[in-house]
């Protein structure tokens, strides 16, 4: 993936993550639209970014995505990279199992549903623009998590959401090859964001610029990589292969 030139959609761009990945790519001279349900967010984003855009867009709702990226299409037809990053994370308990299945449900819609749909939506206009131009390069990038690899007990479902996006990531990725789509996932951490309530404050995060700052590097230093693995989540990443996974799943939920 180049790091430059491009016109990027980033779904969550409003805060987090999202957020900083659309400011670092934005400061790379890349055309950055970032989309959201909270206007007022995608506003104070853009406002301290000029040149940035935003669309209104409910990765929940399928025809919301059927129409925004339909009009991005119009409005900016040199789209060729789609970042799904918008994401939520809630905590259940089997104390509570009808609010559990509630939780489970909006997970799942959220974080596994909205990125396969908007992928989906993207990817007929990837591959009209490599029709007209075979020298276009496209891509997709997807944030999953550590938790996709090592959960944590109390927010199963979106481990579970994490872990199906990171397979769908190494399905489609080899679906796509020889086509000019790239598919890159991109894993984090814990990082101080308010993806939980609280969680920014948390010691044991790693700092949101120092992340992105570790995965744009990455991305310069690979650029056709398939993922994106920073130093710290290498834990939870390898865990498995390295037969340490039971160990790693006790640590992260402090069973010891």
């Amino acid at each position: 993936m180049n790091l430059t030139g491009n016109t990027m959609l980033i779904t969550g761009g409003g805060s987090g993550i999202g957020q900083g990945l659309a400011e670092a790519f934005h400061r790379r001279g890349n055309t950055v639209i970032i989309a959201g349900r909270r206007q007022r967010a995608l506003d104070e984003v853009t406002d301290a970014n000029p040149g940035m855009k935003s669309v209104q867009l409910d990765v929940n709702d399928a025809e919301s995505i059927r129409t925004v990226t339909a009009q991005v299409f119009r409005d900016f037809p040199a789209l060729n990279v789609l970042v799904n990053n918008a994401g939520i994370m809630r905590t259940e308990s089997v104390r509570d199992l009808p609010e559990m299945l509630k939780v489970a449900e909006e997970t799942i819609v959220t974080n596994l549903l909205g990125p396969i749909r908007l992928t989906n939506a993207v990817l007929t206009h990837f591959h009209e623009q490599a029709q007209q131009n075979p020298q276009a390069r496209a891509a997709v990038l997807n944030v999953t998590s550590g938790l996709a690899y090592v959960p944590l007990a109390n927010t199963a479902t979106y481990g579970a959401t994490k872990a199906a996006l990171h397979s769908y990531s190494q399905s489609l990725g080899t679906l796509l090859r020889g086509t000019t789509t790239q598919v890159i996932e991109l894993i984090p951490p814990l990082v101080a964001t308010e993806l939980t309530p609280g969680q920014s404050a948390n010691p044991r995060a790693l700092p949101l610029g120092e992340y992105i700052e570790e995965t744009m590097r990455l991305l310069a230093e690979h650029p056709e990589a398939s993922e994106i693995v920073i130093e710290r989540v290498k834990f939870q990443r390898h865990a498995e292969r390295e037969n340490r996974h039971e160990a790693a799943f006790r640590v992260i939920n402090q069973l010891d």
